[in-house]
């Protein structure tokens, strides 16, 4: 099949929105065609359109779960863009630590693991440098909507190809220890700050409990004005007085919520959540 057809298409699209909140938008079939085709042996499909169909009946949860994580899966990089995990350090776990408090992190979406086990050789930089600045220690907890992708993170597991893109020398030295097959595998120290588990960003997020700094970085463009909205308020009540924010460089919450007060760094901008009369919370 060299296309996808249009009715097709839309049917797919509505229904993946609905699963997981991404929006195709208009002539991404290109995308369906390079994501999915690869599960077209694996799920013993003669072409697209059958793949296509059977992944939005409810009988073949298999299948369905497969083709909503090929379509919602996105390898990030170590470190991106450098000034949140600056901003980490310098900023936002000097304001929200407490003496014998944990710190709770949240990753949004973990995608393959880099942006929360980022976060965690941050902490650990951080508690060399500044020695009892957190004494509760640190918990960060990454989240995804893909079971495979979490599987991945779990092993914490990379290939040379991975480990070059944004990853310093110093920290590949210090933070990964070699395993099989040419791969390196994140050490223990930095293992043992994260914890992955499924979840849809769609979903109710009072069973999570609370955090003082969420990661949700390059993720909120794939959504409709309307769940943006509803997952930054969500965000909102998942934080802890005082509270922090970081989204992508590109991301904007003009338009789609007023609980949150943008902080302009140098350089960066990070989002404070504000208590119930509307002000930020003063430390």
């Amino acid at each position: 099949m060299k296309t996808i057809p249009d009715d097709l298409y839309k049917k797919f699209s509505d229904f993946l929105e609905r699963k997981s909140g991404i929006v195709l938008g208009d002539n991404k079939q290109y995308l369906v065609k390079s994501r999915l085709t690869p599960l077209m042996a694996k799920y013993d499909s003669p072409d697209l359109t059958d793949l296509i169909n059977r992944s939005m009946l409810m009988r073949e949860r298999d299948l369905q779960m497969s083709v909503i994580d090929a379509m919602t899966t996105n390898e990030t990089l170590w470190f991106r863009d450098v000034y949140p995990y600056q901003l980490l350090t310098d900023r936002l776990l000097p304001d929200v630590a407490k003496p014998a408090r944990k710190v709770k992190i949240w990753s949004a979406a973990s995608s393959s693991g880099q942006e929360p086990y980022s976060i965690a050789m941050t902490v650990l930089e951080h508690q060399i440098k500044k020695p009892g600045t957190l004494s509760g220690g640190a918990e960060i907890i990454g989240t995804d909507i893909s079971v495979e992708m979490l599987e991945h993170c779990q092993k914490g597991e990379y290939d040379s190809l991975a480990l070059a893109r944004g990853l310093s020398l110093d920290r590949k030295r210090q933070f990964f220890e070699p395993c099989d097959n040419n791969r390196m595998r994140v050490v223990d120290r930095v293992k043992q700050l994260v914890t992955f588990r499924s979840f849809n960003l769609l979903d109710n997020y009072s069973l999570l409990g609370k955090f003082d700094i969420i990661f949700c970085r390059n993720v909120l463009i794939y959504f409709s004005a309307d769940v943006k909205s509803k997952i930054l308020n969500q965000f909102a009540n998942s934080l802890n007085p005082g509270g922090y924010l970081m989204l992508g460089a590109s991301e904007s919450l003009t338009g789609l919520t007023e609980r949150f007060e943008m902080i302009r760094c140098n350089p960066g901008i990070v989002y404070q959540v504000k208590d119930a009369k509307g002000s930020v919370f003063n430390r």
